[in-house]
C-alpha cells in the first residue's frame, strides 16, 4: 500500500495515529483493545507471549508489548486509549506511563503537570476556555 506523506510527520515528539500506523500495527490493537474484557486480561497475565501469539502480534510490536513499552507502543501505531486498557488494571497509572514515556520517575511527571498548572485558569479565560500548551 502507498502511503502520502505529510507534514506532521516530522514534528518532534509527535506521534500521529493516522491511516499508515493504523494500518501496521492494527493486530496490536486489537490485542489491546481485548483488554476491555477482565477474562482476556487474565488470560494475558499468565502467558503474555502465547497471548500475542494468539493475536498475531510478532516481531518488534510483540517485543514491545511483553517489555511494556507504552512510548514504543505509541510510536508504533498503538492507540493511546487501547494502551491504557493495558496498563491500568495492572496498576500503572496514565502519569506512570507518561513519566515511562519522558524518561523521568512518577513523582517528576507529576512535578511538571503541577508546575504547568500555574496560571491555567487566567490563560484559559483569556482564550475563551481553550488553551493548547
Amino acid at each position: 500500500m502507498v502511503w502520502t506523506k505529510h507534514d506532521y510527520e516530522d514534528i518532534p515528539g509527535t506521534y500521529v495515529f493516522d491511516g499508515k500506523h493504523a494500518h501496521g500495527s492494527y493486530n496490536l490493537n486489537k490485542l489491546l483493545f481485548s483488554f476491555c474484557e477482565e477474562a482476556n486480561r487474565n488470560e494475558f497475565d499468565k502467558d503474555p507471549a502465547a497471548y500475542c501469539d494468539k493475536f498475531g502480534v510478532t516481531g518488534k510490536y510483540k517485543e514491545l508489548v511483553l517489555k511494556q513499552d507504552f512510548l514504543g507502543m505509541l510510536r508504533a501505531g498503538a492507540n493511546i486509549y487501547y494502551m491504557a486498557k493495558m496498563a491500568i488494571p495492572r496498576g500503572t497509572s496514565v502519569q506512570d506511563c507518561g513519566a515511562r514515556m519522558q524518561g523521568i520517575t512518577t513523582a517528576e511527571f507529576q512535578a511538571k503537570l503541577l508546575e504547568k498548572r500555574e496560571g491555567l485558569e487566567e490563560k484559559l479565560a483569556q482564550r475563551e476556555g481553550y488553551w493548547n500548551g
